[in-house]
């Protein structure tokens, strides 16, 4: 099972598909168009409907080439479940040092949510190492510049809210290590030709823009 710095380091674009509202018996497609398009992060909110059957599902299908795993985790109830699955991914909206730490205690990847900060400070003392900020989009990238001023340098921020194509570009140029994409990549009911087809586009310029900075 890939981790999330090996991915990165191999060169997997670093972004995540966060499939909100997925449903089990669409999964398993929608996983492969993501896999297929060069997408290796793939989160499951836990407001799905049936999130741990999704995340199971694509866990035995990709997680040996993928790194898979659950977003909106607010308990230690859940990290335990989405540890039982064997999926190691770990995204949460807000800082709680109770669902950091039992993230660390399973073994798992944790991208824990921030705002400000003390919460990424709180973060970074319960353990964890990669976060997001969100909700990005009311923020913006010169709010992560300024953070990045303060933040360790081996600490590693997503961007996530409000992200898409259009505006990635700026955000990995404010000190982003990678970005999430919600409804900008997939929404409830889309199928999976349409969301490999958005995803192609994104991994294409992101690596189109990796190519410029070289």
């Amino acid at each position: 099972m890939p981790a999330l710095d090996d991915l990165l380091r191999e060169g997997a674009a670093p972004i995540i598909a966060i499939l909100r509202g997925v449903t089990p018996a669409e999964v398993t497609d929608i996983g492969a168009a993501l896999f297929e398009a060069g997408i290796r992060i793939i989160e499951v909110p836990l407001n799905s409907p049936e999130p741990f059957a999704s995340i199971t599902a694509l866990h035995e299908a990709f997680g040996d080439r993928a790194l898979i795993g659950a977003g909106t985790v607010l308990d230690c109830a859940s990290v335990d479940r989405l540890a039982s699955t064997g999926a190691r991914l770990m995204v949460a909206p807000n800082t709680d040092r109770a669902v950091i730490g039992r993230t660390v205690e399973q073994g798992l990847e944790g991208i824990p949510g921030f705002m400000s900060p003390t919460e990424a400070l709180t973060a970074i003392a319960a353990g964890a190492r990669h976060f997001k900020l969100f909700p990005a989009r009311f923020l913006g990238p010169g709010y992560l510049e300024a953070l990045r001023e303060i933040l360790p340098d081996d600490v590693h921020i997503w961007a996530v809210g409000g992200i898409d194509q259009g505006n990635m570009e700026a955000w990995f140029a404010a000190g982003a290590k990678g970005i999430g994409l919600g409804g900008a990549l997939y929404r409830r009911g889309q199928g999976a030709m349409e969301t490999g087809t958005k995803a192609a586009a994104l991994v294409a310029a992101w690596n189109d823009m990796k190519r410029r900075s070289a």
